[in-house]
């Protein structure tokens, strides 16, 4: 049941940290490249959700469960 909980909490925070990321791509425009695309998503704390969601997401489905 644990791990249930941490999968969904997991994908929860993988769905709005990728879902910031890619909001963030209309400051794109043709002054601006990449690089101070990933600057800039990378200064936004609701962007480190989602690698901490995909820890989460790994995590989960990796470790065995104690029981049965």
């Amino acid at each position: 049941m644990v791990r249930l909980f941490f999968y969904l909490v997991g994908f929860g925070f993988s769905v709005v940290g990728g879902m910031m990321a890619i909001a963030y791509l209309n400051l794109l425009t043709p002054e601006r490249g990449f690089c101070d695309y990933w600057v800039y998503i990378a200064r936004r704390p609701e962007c480190y959700l989602l690698p901490i969601g995909l820890l989460f997401i790994w995590g989960s489905l990796s470790f065995p469960s104690r029981g049965s």
